[in-house]
């Protein structure tokens, strides 16, 4: 198993307003062809919608690969229905790559290219 991220939480008024974990890529997308962060999980609470949390946990992602020296961010989500979280993910600045199943749960892969700084 690959290595695991450390959880980082978004407090907003001294409440958890969202999380991020980031690491390895997940088993079932095709593997990256250089290095990368992955963001293995990232989730807000409804109670802040619309306040940015989303984004400024995947600003921590960008921060943290840049660290590690890794200019690829990668992540995946759920592509049915509306597309709604593709959209998102796209609107953050991530492009729509591969597409995957697992199982009957059809998922989207999105990376984003890193610049230096």
């Amino acid at each position: 198993m690959g290595r695991a991220g450390r959880l980082h939480l978004a407090r907003i008024d001294g409440q958890a307003a969202g999380a991020l974990v980031v690491g390895d890529a997940m088993p079932y997308v095709p593997p990256a062809t250089e290095p990368e962060l992955y963001v293995n999980l990232l989730v807000t609470s409804r109670a802040f919608a619309g306040r940015g949390v989303g984004a400024r946990l995947l600003d921590r992602a960008r921060e943290i690969a840049r660290e590690r020296g890794v200019r690829q961010l990668r992540v995946d989500c759920y592509r049915g229905d509306d597309r709604a979280l593709v959209r998102y993910y796209e609107s953050q600045g991530f492009t729509a790559t591969d597409t995957f199943a697992v199982g009957e749960w059809p998922g989207q892969l999105l990376v984003e290219r890193l610049r230096s700084g």
